[in-house]
């Protein structure tokens, strides 16, 4: 096993609490008790933390397995990186600008945006609707009523779950192009899903949450490092420094219960001891390690699917690319960032296509995906052109995200099992939200609530300030 550092036991600390999985949802969860005075230790078989948004080395660069951004609205995950001191690392956009080329217009004419400007809900997309050039004026206005009825729906509401994202905008008159050219291009993003694939219930929250709520909500934000720098080095730090055992490159075989309410926890070579065990792992893995009786229906974890995200990456031998990021119309390419400076690149530049919905493509070829990627790069960047490329690589990410298919809602526990003691922690259970980072690091607050009162622990207010700021 190996050892991270364990600073000395505070004199308040009580309970013993096992966080299986180093994800995101379960270092919040590890940090969220700890601070709160419960000794914690933290399981994952991976030899780092970051779950599913890390970093890896090939050659000289430091390459992230797909590119992540957050928003301003995500507040909890804000949390995550203050409490980690990474917040300056990943800064978010003064203002919302999103660059967006269409290759079905005229070279020259194909550049639109979408900004806000410093108005009030709904005013603050106004302007920048009213003069999207990837839209008709028709399609404007029924965007602007859609957007509208979307405001007015009730997320509590259960039936939003049954029903497709899709047919709610059809119904809205909201065109193919309209879907394709604004809906689909935030959605696809944001769900990993088509509006058409995508339960009204998720999509509503994001549309309110992000685009509706706060002029400044849908502010992008994205890490100016490589992601293992904050998942997993500074997360490691803030870990060690609360007084968190973190295990790496352990792996959990059985959680079971004794009859005086303690739980153990199996890992080959050791037998742990705790008043609480969380499990932050995913779906598949967390149904299996579930003791019987834990949940009511615990068949319904399988039933959960899950949907790829593809990232494609090309290293060219200078620069064709003169903004952070841009999103695409009329090619496969969906949204393209540039990370040279985050990767080390000295010269030339770097850029990663991120993918979204890859069902079709997860397991092409590198060489089909090459074929089929770079002449999309030169259509859409002029200068890649005359450009050599110096490597061409695919990260694929076959279960990235839960699928947010119409009925998932029904299916996703909250924190609590039937198993006192038992909690569930990951982007894929009750938080209302998608499978974001987001939603990793509210379940891991949810999961870490539930603990500390489980436990009767006091809930620090400075823990869940991120709550009263949604």
């Amino acid at each position: 096993m190996t050892h991270g550092t364990r600073p000395g036991r505070p004199a308040a600390q009580a309970g013993h609490a096992v966080v299986v999985g180093g994800g995101l949802a379960g270092v919040t969860t590890a940090l969220a008790l700890a601070d709160a005075g419960v000794r914690v230790t933290l399981l994952e078989g991976r030899p780092r933390l970051g779950g599913l948004a890390f970093s890896f080395r090939r050659g000289d660069l430091t390459v992230d397995n797909g590119q992540h951004v957050y928003l301003r609205c995500c507040t909890a995950y804000r949390w995550f990186l203050d409490r980690i001191e990474g917040a300056a690392l990943a800064p978010l956009q003064d203002r919302l600008d999103v660059p967006v080329l269409d290759l079905d217009r005229p070279e020259g004419r194909r550049l639109g945006r979408l900004r806000r400007d410093a108005l009030p809900v709904p005013l603050h997309l106004g302007r920048s609707l009213a003069s999207y050039p990837h839209l008709s004026l028709a399609d404007r206005a029924r965007v602007g009523r859609a957007a509208l009825a979307l405001k007015g729906l009730d997320l509590a509401d259960p039936a939003l779950d049954t029903q497709d994202f899709g047919s709610w905008l059809a119904a809205h008159g909201q065109s193919p192009r309209a879907v394709a050219a604004l809906w689909d291009l935030v959605g696809i993003a944001t769900l990993n899903a088509v509006a058409s694939d995508a339960s009204l219930a998720l999509a509503a929250m994001v549309f309110k949450t992000g685009l509706l709520s706060d002029p400044g909500a849908a502010d992008i934000g994205w890490a100016r490092v490589p992601l293992g720098d904050l998942h997993d080095r500074l997360a490691r730090k803030a870990l060690d420094s609360a007084g968190v055992r973190t295990e790496l490159r352990t792996r959990v075989t059985s959680v079971s219960a004794h009859a005086d309410g303690q739980w153990t926890v199996q890992v080959p070579g050791e037998t742990l001891e705790a008043d609480a065990v969380v499990l932050a792992v995913p779906q598949r893995e967390a149904h299996d390690l579930l003791p019987a009786g834990a949940l009511d229906a615990p068949e319904r974890l399988l039933e959960i699917g899950t949907a790829p995200i593809l990232n494609v990456h090309v290293v060219y031998d200078r620069k064709v690319l003169g903004r952070p990021f841009f999103a695409a119309l009329g090619s496969p390419v969906q949204w393209v960032f540039d990370r040279t400076d985050a990767s080390g690149l000295r010269e030339g530049q770097y850029l990663a296509l991120s993918q979204s919905v890859a069902q079709d493509e997860i397991d092409e070829p590198v060489a089909v995906l090459r074929e089929r990627y770079l002449p999309e790069l030169e259509r859409l960047l002029p200068l890649a052109r005359g450009a050599d490329v110096r490597d061409f690589f695919v990260t694929r990410e076959r279960t990235a995200t839960f699928a947010p298919t119409p009925g998932v809602g029904r299916l996703r526990p909250h924190a609590r099992t039937k198993a006192s003691g038992l909690y569930l922690a990951g982007a894929w259970t009750a938080t209302g939200w998608p499978a974001t980072m987001e939603s990793a690091v509210r379940s891991g607050v949810s999961a870490a609530d539930a603990v500390l009162g489980a436990l009767g622990r006091p809930r620090p207010h400075a823990l869940f300030e991120f709550e009263e700021a949604a």
